[in-house]
């Protein structure tokens, strides 16, 4: 099997049980040590709840990564563009992110837009981000390199979370990112490996030595960006950043508006 990744030989790594009834094989490249699975032929049944019952750490996510999206974006991207969340799930970092005055819009196939209707990517054309964020999506990638082409193609600049294997022989006892309960995460990454995806399209790769990454056409200080994607430091570095108005009543009147015109429409 050769690796999603970088196309070198992957190799037979270990075995285990998915959705609690299948054996899938994990594969392990020789050279990146991107972790893989066989092909994933479980999916449609892993989404057929794209929100699992594992995901119980959803709200405070998005609690954690508001602040972080909003010093990044203060710091080194034009606060008046428009932004993507990739992958974006209800729509709560939208409306999160909309509430706090910056242009974002969602994007997500498997999951109904609740928090976020009508600031999906169907609802702007055409469209160009600032920047593209994804947060716990690169795992769920069954073809990583295609589904990242997608992302530059609405952005030129991504900043997303994944856990990146913690040693060279994490097993699914060992490391909880498996996760095979839930069969979505088909793709676990190292430090290699996703340094390759960012030098195949040309881009700086930045870590916060956790969870959060930047693959950007921007250089920047990577010192402040572990700084300021600390969730212990990036609240204070917020608090000297100036306030955006929110978006909340633009979008209250943008959705009455069209449900007005739904009215009119359906009187005629």
């Amino acid at each position: 099997m050769l690796c999603k990744i970088c196309s070198a030989e992957s190799k037979f790594y270990l075995l285990t049980k998915v959705l609690g009834k299948y054996d899938v094989k994990y594969y392990k490249c020789s050279s990146c040590q991107h972790i893989q699975t066989e092909e994933p032929y479980w999916l449609d049944e892993s989404y057929s709840n794209a929100i699992t019952k594992l995901d119980i750490g959803l709200i405070t996510r998005n609690e954690l990564m508001t602040p972080v999206v909003k010093a990044v974006i203060s710091k080194w991207y034009d606060p008046n563009a428009l932004f993507i969340d990739y992958g974006g799930g209800y729509g709560m970092l939208v409306r999160m992110m909309r509430d706090r005055g910056f242009n974002f819009y969602r994007q997500d196939i498997y999951c109904d837009n609740l928090y976020a209707e009508n600031f999906d990517i169907t609802d702007v054309s055409p469209f160009k981000a600032e920047l593209l964020t994804a947060f716990e999506v690169f795992e769920h990638l069954k073809n990583p390199v295609e589904e990242i082409q997608k992302m530059l193609a609405l952005s030129d600049n991504i900043l997303f979370t994944t856990s990146v294997q913690p040693n060279s022989n994490v097993t699914p006892e060992s490391w909880w990112y498996f996760i095979p309960e839930t069969g979505q995460h088909v793709a676990l990454y190292s430090r290699d490996s996703l340094q390759y995806l960012a030098d195949k399209f040309n881009l700086n790769y930045y870590w916060n030595e956790h969870n959060v990454h930047l693959f950007t056409n921007k250089k920047i200080n990577s010192k402040l960006f572990r700084l300021i994607t600390s969730p212990r430091f990036v609240r204070w570095y917020n608090k000297f950043i100036s306030k955006r108005e929110a978006l909340l009543d633009k979008d209250f009147i943008l959705i009455r508006n069209k449900l007005n015109a739904n009215i009119v429409v359906k009187s005629i």
